[in-house]
């Protein structure tokens, strides 16, 4: 039987990255998008030539009933979900925390709660001997001056996946958390200078890319990588 992969928030980016590092025949592949339909065909098209079923279905992280119709949806036409990849996350907020507003404290942690409805969801439905991974921060381990609100919103989250890794062991299901260092995508937002510093902390003297993130995500939604569990795994060229 085909193995059914839902990846949040992969229209572009680490999420398309992923998507089509796990695309093949015997693979359905479902990625949501939150508002580009046109980038999220394309995607579609893209791993339909590498052989895999791909449906594209909208998810917004911050509908209270986003992550339950999701599910539903994914199950009427895929049957069930074997594999979840938690990428979708909403924008990150880089600001000293002396001036970080109420309102912006709200947008951050509406994505936890998201996360955390999507990761109940899963804790329910992901199949027996499944796999759950949920992205994360490099910030929550080296956390820098402006990322306090982006750093915490992140550990939250791992928090959140560490716990399933207990709750669902019996079920055969690993939970783990990749954490990337700074990677080059269209969403990132951080600042130049920020960047750049970070780039000369690594040894390999590079951003990373999203296919470095999606061969670690691979790993461990793989057979090779059923051992692994409850590990915070940083894709970052070895920043420390």
């Amino acid at each position: 039987m085909k193995k059914t992969i839902l990846i949040t928030g992969a229209s572009q980016g680490i999420g398309r990255a992923v998507a089509e590092k796990l695309a093949h025949p015997d693979a359905q592949i479902v990625i949501t998008y939150a508002g580009n339909a046109g980038k999220a065909g394309q995607a579609v098209r893209a791993l339909e030539q590498q052989g895999a079923r791909a449906v594209a279905l909208p998810f917004n992280l911050h509908e209270r009933t986003g992550a339950r119709t999701l599910f539903d949806q994914v199950e009427a036409q895929l049957g069930k979900v074997d594999v979840l990849v938690s990428n979708a996350f909403g924008q990150a907020i880089f600001k000293p925390l002396a001036f970080v507003e109420e309102e912006e404290y709200d947008q951050s942690f509406a994505s936890v709660k998201g996360t955390f409805l999507l990761l109940r969801e899963a804790a329910q439905r992901v199949s027996d001997n499944g796999s759950i991974i949920v992205l994360s921060s490099g910030a929550t381990s080296m956390p820098g001056a402006g990322s306090g609100l982006y750093a915490g919103s992140k550990a939250a989250i791992e928090q959140f996946a560490f716990s399933l890794a207990k709750e669902l062991g019996s079920r055969k299901i690993n939970v783990n958390v990749v954490a990337p260092g700074v990677t080059e995508t269209e969403g990132l937002v951080a600042p130049k200078e920020m960047i750049d510093q970070l780039v000369a902390m690594t040894p390999f003297g590079r951003l990373g890319k999203p296919e470095d993130v999606a061969n670690a995500i691979a790993l461990l939604a793989g057979p090779a990588g059923r051992w692994i569990n409850m590990q915070k795994i940083g894709v970052n060229g070895g920043i420390l």
